[in-house]
């Protein structure tokens, strides 16, 4: 399978010819979003606004908690960006997917039953980003446009907007219901 370098936004055209095992390239603007930030995004009985300058609308959604340095200019650079466990988002997930139109998730680990069924329901996919190789990932950021909820939430959960190239992520829960996570423990139960 070839590696498919992917600009963002992402179409929902996109993300469904996308197939499990599939490496990517994602290029464009992603945000970070932890806890924190997912709850806020899930939270109450409407959208709540999103902060100046995020579009969530065919965006991709990074689990994680970079390390980041600020400039004397004032400018933030990153340090460290590698991917945090995903399932700890799986209360909010769907929420999000379903109130913003995101169009990828990247993290580790994988994520739940209710996660899996809004990817294949609103044409989504999750990318696993490696873990352990979070200077890796750093190198592939260009810059850091701008940093919302970072007084309210603090540095690791508040939202950084990265523009990336060639960020490298595989693709293991497509946008039709299928789970390489899945796949993999399935195969590795024990048999009775």
């Amino acid at each position: 399978m070839e590696t498919r370098p992917l600009q963002i936004p992402l179409t929902e055209e996109t993300v469904r010819s996308l197939k499990l095992g599939q490496t990517v390239l994602l290029s464009g603007t992603l945000y970070t979003a932890r806890d924190a930030a997912h709850k806020y995004l899930a939270g109450g009985d409407a959208p709540p606004p999103l902060p100046k300058g995020v579009n969530l609308q065919g965006g991709v959604l990074y689990h994680c908690g970079p390390v980041m340095v600020q400039e004397k200019d004032g400018s933030w650079r990153v340090t460290a960006a590698g991917p945090t466990t995903s399932a700890r988002e799986e209360p909010y997930q769907a929420e999000v997917l379903r109130r913003f139109g995101v169009r990828a998730l990247v993290g580790k680990g994988g994520m739940g039953e209710k996660t899996r069924k809004a990817l294949a329901q609103y044409g989504a996919v999750y990318l696993s980003a490696v873990g352990g190789a979070a200077q890796v990932l750093a190198a592939s950021v260009l810059r850091v446009p701008s940093v919302a909820f970072l007084e309210e939430f603090g540095s690791p959960e508040a939202m950084w907007t990265l523009e990336v190239k060639d960020f490298p992520a595989i693709v293991t829960m497509d946008a039709w219901g299928n789970s390489l996570h899945e796949q993999i423990l399935e195969r590795t139960r024990p048999q009775a």
